[in-house]
């Protein structure tokens, strides 16, 4: 469809969802991004911002009574604690907002008649794979706190779909990267290894690098937002690329990029992290009509020159 009416994008101020209220306005719609960040000093297109936090139903629903009377075409759900390493040092706060704050937005949802809900999940929710590449069928034994929680979430939007009609879609995200990555003490690895290349410092591997992953650009990402609320389709979706990728193999591309490449120094393996992940992506080809668009390669060159803008340095 041309345009969406008005959509309520929750953590619309983040990585994934700053990109994704981007696109959403190109595509004509009026977005009400919920976030506790501050919102940008110009917000994009036909875009409003109110400062919420997802966990606090009283503060939600008082500030999401202006919409009451209007067309609520969706609401995308991407705020959440999304980090491993976070939820486990964090875990009171991590259930509170990924549970609880999930559960808020459904019941917004459903009081503001919203036609669709579009939940980020995680791939996390397969703890360690039993076959590969996983698809959705693959049973569901998360590994660490985060996947429990995004788990929960899962099944709290099931129970919405089938008790009151919501539309629901539930993507399961593998490792998304790109411009906009956030730093801090639990960024990804991407994010980690451009910075100190970048720098002229050695990274750190956890474990032995063999390690693999699917890392999907957050503009496929939004996309696949899109295509979900777009289609209206419910179910659930693996968003990745189907490409198995190791640590050691990604170092090495941005190595090549960076154009250096100090030994990485070689640390434990963390708690909570599996060994392979790869998405089966068939079914989001199928029914949403989404692929990725953006191979890895060009999307960590992408990356590493908006790094080198942001850290004012040279190519």
């Amino acid at each position: 469809m041309a345009a969406c009416g008005t959509v309520i994008l929750t953590g619309g101020a983040g990585f994934i969802g700053s990109h994704t209220a981007r696109l959403l306005g190109e595509k004509g719609c009026r977005v009400v991004v919920v976030d506790i960040r501050e919102p940008p000093a110009r917000p994009a297109g036909d875009t409003t911002y109110l400062r919420l936090d997802v966990s606090d139903w009283r503060g939600l629903r008082e500030g999401l009574a202006a919409l009451r009377g209007d067309a609520v075409d969706a609401v995308i759900h991407l705020a959440a604690v999304v980090s491993v390493e976070e939820a486990r040092r964090s875990p009171r706060r991590t259930v509170v907002v990924n549970v609880e704050g999930t559960l808020n937005m459904l019941e917004a949802a459903r009081l503001l008649d919203a036609r669709v809900f579009v939940y980020a999940s995680s791939a996390a929710v397969y703890g360690e794979p039993l076959r590969l590449p996983v698809d959705e069928e693959h049973p569901l034994r998360p590994i660490n706190l985060y996947g429990d929680t995004k788990l929960m979430g899962e099944m709290l939007v099931k129970r919405y779909s089938s008790d009151y009609g919501l539309k629901a879609a539930v993507l399961r995200y593998f490792n998304v990267y790109g411009p906009g990555m956030r730093g801090g003490p639990y960024a990804g690895v991407i994010h980690a290894f451009i910075t100190r290349l970048l720098r002229g410092q050695p990274p750190v591997i956890y474990g032995d690098g063999r390690q693999t992953r699917d890392f999907v650009h957050v503009r496929d990402v939004a996309r696949a937002n899109y295509a979900a609320l777009a289609s209206g389709a419910g179910g659930v979706f693996n968003i990745g690329t189907g490409r198995e990728t190791s640590i050691n193999d990604l170092y090495r591309i941005l190595c090549g990029i960076v154009g250096r490449c100090p030994p990485p120094v070689y640390a434990p393996p963390r708690p909570g992290d599996v060994r392979r992940s790869v998405a089966s992506i068939e079914r989001a080809a199928k029914t949403l009509g989404w692929r990725p668009g953006i191979g890895l390669e060009h999307g960590l060159r992408e990356t590493v020159e908006w790094y080198r803008r942001r850290l004012g340095l040279r190519g």
